[in-house]
């Protein structure tokens, strides 16, 4: 095997992609460092995912308890409601931070105290997989780094991009309204205009730093020492930054990525790297590579504003056409599916699949329903909508209508997710039917904060415990959906899959196990309407409804007539059955 520091090794050959030789040198050199340092430090375990693997995505805050760290009362709630149901957790940014819900890191080292400890997310990791956001584009402007810089330390020097304002910038995409260089004061005086993807609080850092490279590196190892088995890298399109381009996608953002792979996989190559790139689908989908280099897990961003889009016209043909689309370049890839996170609904990822006025009427619909809407600059410097800010429940359904129409509408787009090839994300607050946190917008002034209620624990459990009550239907009909999922190979998301024509009112995807023995077909009633489907002769008979309570089992005496079956409105059906004839009895 080579040694990293050979011409031939492949983490050398990025590097010298990436810097001039003799910064090439030097990074390499930090590089064998920091594989020897956690080598020592981290046990490696070999693991593959499979059907079971089920996402929480939640706030690390998102429940508490007096007198109690947050982290230890969510870890409680998991092993009480959800433990043998959902085995993976990803908390949202637990380290300090200055604003953002935590996106705007103070220290990649520490655990926000008032969360709890590295103690608390080191037990949580012992019990589930742990995904943890690598906030790596950009740190707080209170961090040690960018207040050694403002304090002149050589070290820090190259850390950030200051820039003349008068340099033409008109090329770069903006995922913000926001000024692109925003002004500093350091600690003699003088001004710097430091680039600023996100906000003036979030201080883009310089990655032709090789110190920076190595700093980021440290952080990503030492979360993996702590127990993180799948790593988020946040905003990660925006990384890589030339002047005279758009400055997202560009090839050394992908050959970054891949580097970062390659050297976290030399310590521990079980781990899971996942892009969020909220961008258009085709844009988000490169993040894959070459299906065995880069990403192994992609945001699969166009799925949640799609499924709102067909809920709100009882109408899929735009959903199926899409879905079809959807390919992989290897089976060692799949999609991170899911429908509602800590942001908003993106409506970037669907530039190209809805044209204008569909985007405009999902707009309309959701601020009809009580949500908000966020705005991007263009080019042009015209504003357009990029994010629709709604609890996921609430886009669905307008608050006049009632819960039983509320709950069928959430379920029938939880259960697509589910289905879907790849690994599903639950947001916390799908998980529970939350409605749109009002207060809290009105409290922070922030677009955002409508989808990010946190709880306090005896609240929650009563509400999970009232019979009856919206909170309760939902977290008892979601947990039986994934019960029932995590058991049946046909979901494993390496499996085949296809898109089945089955009207324009329901949803179809036909999932083969990776042995070729049983299939699934999972079947979606996007309308409030009663629908007829046939399936294809070519579908082999009998299946079964693993949803239903009777699990009827068809046989080959009624062909003709269980071909076709009636579906009620919202009504989910999965269809299981084997990939071969079955030889009639003798």
């Amino acid at each position: 095997m080579k040694h990293i520091s050979s011409p031939n090794h492949k983490i050398n050959k990025r590097l010298n992609k990436l810097y001039p030789p003799t910064i090439a040198e030097l990074a390499i050199n930090d590089i064998i460092d920091l594989i020897f340092k956690y080598k020592q430090r981290i046990k490696s375990q070999e693991y593959h995912l499979s059907q079971k693997d089920i996402v929480l995505i939640t706030y690390g805050d998102q429940v508490s308890r007096n007198h109690e760290a947050s982290l230890k009362t969510l870890n409680d709630f998991m092993d009480n409601h959800l433990k043998g149901v959902i085995n993976s957790i990803h908390i949202l940014p637990f380290y300090p931070y200055s604003s953002d819900d935590g996106f705007s890191v103070v220290n990649y080292s520490a655990v926000d105290p008032h969360m709890g400890s590295w103690r608390e997310i080191e037990e949580i990791s012992k019990n589930y997989r742990l995904m943890v956001d690598g906030v790596i584009n950009h740190i707080s402007q209170f961090s040690d780094w960018f207040r050694a810089y403002l304090s002149g330390d050589p070290y820090f020097q190259d850390f950030f991009i200051d820039l003349d304002p008068s340099i033409d910038l008109s090329k770069v995409v903006r995922p913000r309204a926001s000024p692109l260089l925003s002004e500093f004061v350091d600690d003699n005086g003088k001004i710097h205009n430091i680039w600023t993807t996100f906000s003036k609080d979030q201080v883009d850092l310089n990655y032709k730093s090789h110190r920076v490279l190595k700093n980021v590196l440290d952080a990503l190892f030492y979360y993996i020492e702590k127990g993180a088995t799948l790593i988020r890298l946040d905003a990660i399109a925006f990384i890589w930054k030339e002047i005279g381009t758009q400055c997202v996608h560009l090839q050394e953002t992908h050959e970054l990525i891949q580097l970062m792979r390659d050297v976290l996989h030399e310590v521990a190559p079980e781990v899971i790297i996942i892009t969020e790139t909220n961008v258009p689908h085709h844009e988000n989908v490169s993040y894959f590579g070459s299906g065995d280099d880069e990403a192994q897990m992609v945001y699969n961003f166009a799925l949640p504003p799609l499924l709102v889009h067909s809920i709100l016209h009882g109408d899929t043909s735009t959903l199926n056409t899409w879905a079809k689309t959807l390919t992989l370049p290897s089976d060692k890839v799949c999609f991170f599916n899911f429908t509602a996170s800590h942001d908003g609904i993106g409506l970037r990822p669907i530039k190209d699949i809805l044209k204008d006025e569909e985007v405009d009427f999902l707009v309309q619909k959701v601020q009809e329903h009580g949500g908000l809407v966020s705005f991007r600059a263009e080019e042009d410097g015209r504003k357009t909508p990029y994010e629709l800010n709604c609890s996921y429940i609430d886009a669905l359904t307008h608050p006049s209508e009632d819960d039983a129409l509320r709950l069928k509408r959430l379920l029938v787009t939880q259960a697509t997710v589910l289905a879907m090839p790849g690994v599903p994300g639950i947001y916390f607050h799908s998980l529970v039917g939350s409605r749109n946190y009002q207060d809290g917008v009105k409290h922070t002034g922030v677009n955002r904060t409508i989808n990010r209620e946190k709880y306090h624990i005896d609240w929650l459990e009563t509400e999970l415990s009232k019979q009856g009550s919206l909170a309760k239907s939902v977290f008892d009909s979601y947990k039986r959906l994934i019960s029932i999922r995590i058991n049946e190979e046909a979901f494993n998301p390496f499996g085949k899959f296809n898109f089945l024509d089955l009207g324009e009112k329901v949803f179809a995807i036909d999932n083969v196990c990776a042995k070729g023995v049983e299939r699934i077909i999972a079947i979606h009633n996007f309308s409030n309407e009663e629908v007829i489907c046939t399936l294809p002769e070519n579908i082999k008979l009998p299946l079964y409804d693993i949803l239903s309570t009777n699990y009827a089992t068809l046989t080959q005496e009624k062909v003709e007539q269980t071909r076709e079956f009636k579906l009620e409105p919202y009504q989910i059906m999965w269809l299981k059955g084997t990939i071969k004839q079955i030889k009639e009895k003798e």
